[in-house]
C-alpha cells in the first residue's frame, strides 16, 4: 500500500519512475497505465539482481533517487526453518540493497553530474532497529544491517549521493486486523493514531529536498520510543 501511494505521488508530480515487482498485482497494471515503468525483478538470487540491473540500464542512463522498499515480514513463529529464514531476511533487506547501491552508482552519479545536485538513496528500515524484536528476530537483525549500510554508503558516496533511512513503526493497518489488535497497537505510540502513507511520502520528500542530510535515519514512529 505504501509503495503504491509513493509511486502515485511522484507520478502526479510529473516525475518519471521505475518500480520493480515480483508478483504482478493489479496495482502494477494501474501504475503502468499511469505512466510508470514496471520491471519484473526476482531478488531471491544473485543472478536475479544482476538481471534487474541489466534491464534497468536499458530504460535509463541516470537516476534521481533509489528508494529501497522491498520487504518481508516473515518470522520465527511462521517459519521454523531458521537457516532459510535468516538468509532470506538478510538477502531481501541487506544484500539486495547493498548490491543495487553498488551497481547503480554510475546512474546516480550521472544525475548528479548533469544537475550539480546530489542524488539520493533511501532505505526503508523499521522502528525495531532500535529495540530488536523477540517475535521477528531475523527480520529486526536484517533491518538493523540495512541501517548500518546507510551509514557506510553515505560516507562512501558523499557529497555526490546522499544516503538516508526512514524508520517507521505503524503506518497503516491491514484490512484483516481486528479491533482488539488495532486498539492495542495504537496505544504503543504517544500520538495514538494510524498516520497513513502520507507520513512516509512526507519523510521521503524531506530527504529528497534536503541538500544537507545524509547518513541519518528518520524515525516515523509517533513518539513510540518514549512509551
Amino acid at each position: 500500500m505504501t509503495s503504491l501511494a509513493l509511486a502515485q505521488h511522484y507520478i502526479a508530480l510529473g516525475q518519471a519512475i521505475i518500480i520493480t515487482y515480483r508478483t504482478r498485482h493489479k496495482a502494477v497494471d494501474l501504475l503502468e497505465q499511469q505512466g510508470a515503468v514496471c520491471v519484473y525483478a526476482d531478488f531471491s538470487t544473485d543472478e536475479g539482481i544482476s538481471n534487474f540491473i541489466n534491464t534497468l540500464n536499458t530504460h535509463t542512463t541516470s537516476l534521481r533517487a533509489i528508494v529501497h522498499n522491498a520487504s518481508s515480514w516473515d518470522c520465527e513463529g511462521n517459519n521454523p526453518n531458521y537457516v532459510q529464514l535468516f538468509d532470506n531476511m538478510m538477502r531481501i533487506h541487506a544484500k539486495t540493497p547493498y548490491l543495487i547501491n553498488l551497481m547503480c552508482a554510475d546512474l546516480l552519479l550521472n544525475y548528479q553530474a548533469s544537475l550539480k545536485k546530489p542524488a539520493d538513496i533511501i532505505h526503508l528500515t523499521d522502528y525495531v532497529v532500535e529495540t530488536g524484536s523477540p517475535k521477528h528476530v531475523a527480520y529486526a537483525a536484517s533491518k538493523a544491517a540495512l541501517e548500518n549500510l546507510t551509514k557506510s554508503f553515505s560516507a562512501k558516496y558523499a557529497p555526490n549521493i546522499k544516503v538516508n533511512s526512514v524508520a517507521p513503526s505503524l503506518i497503516i493497518f491491514n484490512e484483516h486486523d481486528d479491533d482488539q489488535y488495532r486498539t492495542k497497537t495504537l496505544k504503543k505510540s504517544l500520538m495514538g493514531i494510524e498516520p497513513g502513507c502520507q507520513e512516509i511520502i512526507n519523510s521521503i520528500d524531506l530527504l529528497l529536498q534536503s541538500q544537507y542530510i545524509t547518513g541519518r535515519s528518520l524515525p516515523v514512529d509517533g513518539g513510540r520510543h518514549l512509551k
